[in-house]
């Protein structure tokens, strides 16, 4: 029988919740990066990057196949692949590469705008997984397998002092902070309260069920959730939106929801297989606050889009 690394069959944990920045010497505080989760199994020759949904990665990012010399061994690394501008993770430049398909515009990307990963955890070292080991002795052996470079880095973390990191992201306006307690074990494709998040702002993962154009360069994305099989209406996004963004939409002319929403009369109904990710002010019960598009993603499925109890009725 094949191991998780030999089946590439490693899921990431998860962060469960979003909550008010806090300080406890018994967790860590790490800056959340902009970017896009992926798992690397990494041995003597190769480097292998899967997303949540398995999906290989490393087409979109060539410039990351060599990290592999960086690293001391055969191993699994959590972490997060960012496009870096001035410093400051880029969320933008990282979403379009993987909309690319032509392989010389990947490649010119790539060089303008290379990407980095930027490891946060070890789950499997050698041949042993480590997922029932506490945080801080995977930690302890991330930070000593890898020789940092432009391409590969290790998160760095601090104790204790959670609400002056948040402080500190929200000052130079980055996404904010992960919280994890230190003997929190690795469950895999779960949400546990060991991992949480400060967010300065909030984010959310929508359905695009379709658009209206509002102007010669203003489109505004209609965005649903699924309750079990049936897709729930829950508003707008304009802002952020480009031409770009509705080009990859594909229409059916099809209204998907049991009612048209009102306000919804001109728009234009495509396929609901695209998800997005909205950001917008925190604490609003009912709707989204100055929402903003922030791109789609092709790690998460549709049909995982769904209601919660705790968001938006």
């Amino acid at each position: 029988m094949m191991g998780i690394y030999e089946a590439c069959s490693a899921s990431p944990m998860l962060i469960a919740q979003q909550t008010e920045a806090f300080d406890d010497p018994d967790w860590i505080y790490e800056l959340k990066m902009d970017g896009f989760r992926c798992l690397a199994y990494i041995d003597r020759n190769s480097v292998d990057f899967r997303n949540k949904r398995n999906i290989q990665m490393l087409p979109k990012f060539p410039e990351l196949a060599e990290i592999y010399k960086n690293v001391n061994g055969r191993c699994i690394l959590d972490g997060e692949i960012v496009v870096l501008a001035d410093g400051v993770p880029d969320f933008y430049r990282l979403q379009k590469r993987t909309l690319l398909t032509d392989t010389f515009k990947i490649e010119l990307e790539a060089g303008r705008f290379p990407a980095s990963f930027v490891a946060f955890d070890c789950i499997y070292q050698g041949d042993q997984e480590l997922v029932f080991q506490p945080l801080m002795e995977r930690k302890r052996k991330l930070s000593g397998m890898i020789t940092e470079s432009d391409r590969i880095a290790v998160s760095r973390y601090i104790e204790k002092e959670g609400t002056a990191l948040y402080q500190a992201a929200e000052a130079r306006e980055l996404e904010g902070v992960v919280a994890k307690r230190k003997e929190s074990l690795y469950f895999m494709g779960k949400r546990t309260k060991d991992w949480v998040k400060f967010k300065r702002m909030a984010d959310e993962e929508f359905i695009v069920t379709g658009y209206i154009q509002k102007g010669e360069h203003t489109f505004s994305l209609v965005l649903a959730k699924y309750r079990l099989s049936r897709l729930v209406y829950k508003g707008h996004v304009t802002s952020g939106v480009t031409k770009d963004a509705v080009m990859h939409l594909k229409e059916t002319g099809r209204n998907p929801f049991q009612m048209l929403p009102t306000g919804n009369e001109s728009a234009v109904w495509v396929k609901p297989n695209q998800v997005c990710v909205v950001e917008y002010m925190p604490n609003t019960l009912h709707s989204l606050r100055q929402p903003v598009f922030k791109g789609f993603r092709d790690d998460i499925l549709p049909e995982d889009v769904q209601v919660s109890d705790e968001h938006m009725k």
